[in-house]
Parts: C-alpha cells; structure tokens; sequence
C-alpha cells in the first residue's frame, strides 16, 4: 500500500479505532504508540549486479508497558494527526510504500507491509504481514524458479530439504 493510500484510508474513517493485525488473529495492543516515521531511501546491488532504487515509509508501532490493561485503541483520526503533524516537519513521499515496524515479547521485530484492511462499524483494522526474502537475480544466477507451491511443499517441517 502506497503511503498516500493509507493517509486516504486515515481520513475516510477517521471515526474508527485504528487496529494493526501483526500476525493471523494477533492484534497490536491497544497501548500502542506511533514512535517513528522513517522516511527510508533503499540504493540496492542485488547478486547479479542488478540495482534498484525506491523509498519507503516505515511507521514504528510501540506496546507501553505503562498501559498494559489499556483496552481503548487510537483513533484513525489521532494517527492522522501526528502523521500529518511528520509530514510538516519530514515531508513523506506519498508514492513510497508503507510499512510498520512493530515487535513484542512473542514476535520479532520485523517491518511489515499492508497486506489487507478490514472495516467494521467501529474499527479499521490494517492486515500486516512478513515479506520474504528473495533473490532478485534469479535467472541471472542460474537459480530455478519454482512455483510458490513446490517451494512451500519442499520446506515443510520435516521434508529433509531446509
């Protein structure tokens, strides 16, 4: 999702509770604070001599352990208001890709893009997910190109090849 995409969503249901699903079923506590919004520039070699070049824009979710038993999530309103408040001070790049940076004690930290959102009468709940890795250069190394099913069969637990 486009940074500008997410901002638009923000203000559509600025009513809403914002919700962050990090992982299947697992929702960011709703003592999270907005810590940081990094406005990242990537200049990249890949392994066959190929280079990219992109920005993201990477928002940083924090649990405090203050407000442990706090059960009222941000409003999609609030977040907008500081996002907005960064973008006077560091404007973003409305075009680079949104990311959220999040960890707790029973996951690692990772950046995460937006795979879907949901919308309820109350709440706008942004479906994160893990991007990864993969190798850019492929046909350029020699490396086969396996359909995702076959890679994901020959990784299972307990099929001798990972």
């Amino acid at each position: 999702m486009k940074t500008s995409e997410f901002l638009s969503l923000l203000k559509q249901h600025q009513n809403k509770s914002l919700l962050f699903e990090y992982a299947p079923n697992k929702l960011v506590g709703a003592n999270y604070h907005i810590t940081e919004v990094k406005n990242i520039t990537i200049d990249s070699v890949d392994c066959g001599a190929g280079t990219g070049f992109w920005k993201e824009t990477i928002v940083q979710l924090w649990e405090s352990s203050k407000e442990k038993g706090k059960t009222e999530f941000m409003s999609a309103y609030k977040a907008l208001g500081i996002l907005n408040k960064v973008d006077r001070i560091k404007p973003m790049d409305k075009e680079a890709e949104v990311k959220f940076e999040y960890s707790n004690d029973h996951f690692h930290t990772a950046q995460l893009f937006v795979n879907d959102y949901d919308l309820s009468d109350s709440e706008l709940t942004i479906k994160l997910s893990v991007e990864k890795t993969d190798c850019k250069a492929k046909e350029t190394c020699g490396v086969p190109v396996e359909a995702e099913a076959e890679r994901e069969a020959c990784c299972a637990p307990g099929s001798g090849c990972c």
